[in-house]
C-alpha cells in the first residue's frame, strides 16, 4: 500500500510539473525589413517640424528648409515660400545628393558639405534624422505633394515671404482714402536675422538698383492672424520714432502684396525687387543681378505640423 501511494506521487508531480512546461518556438521570418531608402523614399515631401527639434546644435539645411525629398539620390528642399508649391513641380530646388543604407544617411550639400544622420521610423509618417556630430534630432512628417496643404504653410509662414526680397517697391496707390504719412513711402524692407522682425521705409523714388535705396526709417514690424480668413493678415509696422501704421495684408500673388491702410482707407500694392533664394544660414544668393548678401536668415519658428493637409490653390 505504501509502495502504491508512493507510486500515485511520483505520477502525479510528473503530470504537474509536465502541465506547467511551455515549450517556446521561435520563428525567424526570412523576409527583411523595410529599407531605409524604401522608408525616406515613402512620401514624396517630408515636412521639416523644427519645433520638434531635440538639441542645441543645428544642421543649416534643416533649420532653413520647410520641406526635402529624396529623388533618387537627389535632395530637393523647399527653402523658399516664393514659388512655394510650383518651384520644381512642388519639390522646390536641388541642394545636394545623399547616400542612405543601414539606416544611416549621409548628405552632400552643395554648400555645407558633408553630414550624416541616423534614421529612426518613429511612427507610420513620422522619421527622426539624429545628427551625430551636433547631438540634434529633427522630426520630419511625411506628406505626399496631393495632400500637402502649400497654402497652410504658405500663409502661416508669411513673415518670412516679406523676407525674401530685397525691397518691395510701392506700384499703385488708391485714388480713394483719407491722405496720410505713409503716402510719402514708396519702399519697404522686412529684415531677416537678428530678431527677426525689423523693418526699413524710404521716400527714395524711381530706384533702378534695391542696393541703392536709401532707408530714411527703421522699426519693428508685426505679422498677426485675422480669425476665420487664412489669406488675411494683419501687418502693424511699429516705427521707431513715429505712431505704428496699421494695415491688413494679403498677397496678389509671389512677387506681389496688397496693403489696406485701416487708418485711411487707402489701398496700397507693393511689388517685390530682388528675390533672395536662401540655401543655407547665414548666405543669400540673390538672383535678380547676381548679387550676393550676406543677410542672415534663421527660421526660428515654423508652423505646425499640418493637420488638413489639401491641395495648393494659391495661385
Amino acid at each position: 500500500m505504501k509502495t502504491l501511494k508512493l507510486l500515485l506521487v511520483f505520477a502525479l508531480s510528473a503530470t504537474v510539473f509536465t502541465s506547467c512546461y511551455t515549450e517556446e518556438v521561435v520563428i525567424f521570418d526570412d523576409e527583411p525589413g523595410i529599407s531605409v531608402n524604401q522608408l525616406l523614399n515613402s512620401y514624396e515631401l517630408w515636412y521639416i517640424n523644427v519645433n520638434q527639434t531635440r538639441g542645441y546644435g543645428e544642421v543649416p539645411f534643416l533649420q532653413i528648409g520647410f520641406t526635402i525629398s529624396f529623388r533618387n539620390g537627389v535632395l530637393y528642399a523647399n527653402n523658399n515660400l516664393v514659388g512655394f508649391g510650383q518651384q520644381g513641380n512642388g519639390f522646390g530646388i536641388p541642394i545636394g545628393v545623399y547616400e542612405a543604407y543601414d539606416m544611416i544617411l549621409d548628405v552632400n550639400h552643395d554648400l555645407d558639405g558633408f553630414d550624416t544622420f541616423d534614421v529612426f521610423q518613429v511612427d507610420n509618417n513620422t522619421i527622426e534624422l539624429y545628427n551625430p556630430a551636433t547631438d540634434t534630432s529633427y522630426f520630419l512628417d511625411g506628406y505626399q505633394r496631393s495632400n500637402f496643404d502649400y497654402d497652410f504653410v504658405f500663409y502661416d509662414n508669411i513673415h518670412y515671404f516679406l523676407q525674401e526680397y530685397e525691397a518691395w517697391e510701392k506700384s499703385y496707390t488708391s485714388e480713394f482714402g483719407v491722405f496720410n504719412e505713409f503716402d510719402e513711402e514708396n519702399y519697404l524692407q522686412f529684415l531677416a536675422g537678428g530678431n527677426d522682425s525689423e523693418f526699413r521705409s524710404s521716400q527714395d523714388a524711381n530706384v533702378s538698383n534695391p542696393s541703392h535705396i536709401q532707408w530714411d526709417y527703421t522699426g519693428i514690424y508685426g505679422v498677426g492672424n485675422i480669425a476665420g480668413n487664412l489669406n488675411l493678415k494683419n501687418l502693424t509696422l511699429d516705427y521707431d520714432y513715429f505712431d505704428n501704421e496699421f494695415f491688413e495684408l494679403s498677397v496678389i500673388d509671389d512677387g506681389t502684396i496688397e496693403l489696406y491702410h485701416a487708418d485711411s482707407g487707402t489701398v496700397y500694392e507693393f511689388k517685390g525687387r530682388g528675390y533672395i533664394e536662401f540655401l543655407r544660414t547665414g548666405t543669400t544668393s540673390k538672383v535678380e543681378g547676381s548679387v550676393k548678401t550676406d543677410t542672415p536668415k534663421k527660421r526660428k519658428q515654423k508652423s505646425p505640423k499640418v493637420d488638413n493637409p489639401r491641395e495648393s490653390t494659391r495661385s
